[in-house]
């Protein structure tokens, strides 16, 4: 070969190694997709569930809130018992069970059931995502690993702008049980998806002796500093995005936009969709603690401008908030995924079930505040939950004994 022809042919490789990653990437992040749809979707058709149910907005909000429940305790649950779980399977059946619930949801009248059932979408989309985190860790170099769970949370991040959309279009041409009728067909499309493009894999860390695999989770990552700074910044930032997204409606409706125009706040999601992607080169270029504090920064942005009495100025405010925080969200998970020894599957589900609890504690406690104390408080808490996530990420690069 002459020497001519070495860089031409090293070139035309490394064109279909980048082409290659990049449809890899997109099917992660079409999984991603497909997971978390039912997630935040119900939300977009709130006010049609409350005329179904005549119940109070308060009490059908908690219900179909109830799927972070399921999130919070599949996490833990997987933490226990992950790591004599298939990964590939393991997900593809979770999304096939994950279609059950959302098909009654479609047929049932009674508050409590479709709560459980919301709770069971929770607990089906956890263990999903928890087994593809650790699948994306396992099966990826360190570098590569960042750039996949980037991509599959920038599927989380289209799954709540379009998740929402698609359920308020559906819901006002077919009506409610539809709705969940073409949900239940996304998640077997998903299941089948996962079925024909994941490799096959098998169980991680076998053990026989419960006890001792419960101690060895525990006792070894919640006793990793890393680790538990990391757990908590996902605590803080779901806490501070639900709390945000939660309570901003109330706040946008006094400045005099009327509530059937609420839903075209969530294009402030859009951006998102494009920005987080880079949350593997950004972790790559600066280090995973520098970034996250770098985007908690830009969220903290996002906060302030929310003090604003202006319509356009919350709405930049809202953007970055949403920019910041799923990107740090993003790194955080890598972090998880890299920083973990043995039981990935573990890490990934204890930092998961902090990170929807985190969701719960902001949802409960801003609601709160914003009640006894009023917004601007609320943004307070706020900016303060997010500091602590910066001084928690800024320790990470920080040598432990």
């Amino acid at each position: 070969m002459t020497d001519i022809e070495q860089p031409l042919t090293a070139s035309v490789q490394e064109r279909r190694t980048i082409h290659a990653d990049s449809w890899r990437f997109g099917l992660i992040a079409l999984i991603a997709f497909l997971t978390l749809v039912d997630l935040f979707a119900a939300q977009a058709v709130l006010p049609s569930l409350v005329e179904r149910f005549q119940l109070s907005r308060a009490t059908m909000g908690f219900a179909v809130n109830a799927s972070t429940l399921g999130m919070a305790l599949a996490g833990l649950l997987v933490a226990f018992v992950g790591s004599g779980l298939d990964r590939r399977n393991g997900i593809w059946i979770s999304l096939a069970i994950l279609s059950v619930p959302t098909t009654l949801l479609a047929f049932t009248d009674n508050i409590i059931v479709f709560a459980a059932l919301r709770v069971l979408q929770g607990l089906c989309m956890s263990t999903a995502f928890t087994l593809t985190a650790a699948y994306l860790s396992e099966h990826f170099s360190a570098g590569k690993a960042s750039t996949a769970l980037a991509a599959y949370v920038t599927g989380n991040v289209a799954s709540n702008l379009f998740g929402r959309m698609l359920s308020a279009a559906v819901a006002g041409i077919g009506g409610l049980s539809i709705n969940f009728l073409v949900f239940a067909a996304l998640n077997l499309l998903g299941a089948a998806l996962v079925w024909f493009t994941l490799k096959r894999t098998t169980s991680m860390m076998r053990s026989d002796d419960r006890g001792n695999l419960t101690m060895r989770i525990w006792g070894g990552h919640l006793a990793d500093p890393k680790l538990r700074r990391v757990f908590a910044i996902g605590f803080l930032i779901l806490f501070v995005f639900i709390g945000t997204y939660t309570y901003v409606n109330f706040r946008i409706v006094t400045l005099g936009v009327r509530p059937m125009a609420l839903g075209l706040v969530y294009l402030v999601f859009l951006p998102s969709i494009f920005t987080t992607p880079f949350a593997g080169r950004l972790a790559s270029a600066v280090g995973p603690a520098t970034g996250i504090v770098l985007t908690l920064a830009i969220a903290i942005v996002g906060l302030v401008a929310l003090l604003s009495a202006y319509l356009p100025v919350i709405l930049i405010g809202l953007t970055l908030v949403a920019v910041g925080t799923f990107l740090a969200q993003a790194m955080a998970t890598g972090v998880v995924g890299q920083h973990a020894r043995g039981d990935k599957a573990g890490a990934s589900g204890i930092y998961l079930a902090s990170y929807y609890t985190g969701g719960m504690a902001g949802s409960v406690v801003l609601g709160q505040v914003y009640d006894h104390v009023g917004w601007n408080a609320s943004v307070y808490v706020l900016i303060a939950a997010l500091a602590v996530a910066m001084l928690l990420a800024g320790s990470l690069s920080a040598p432990h004994r």
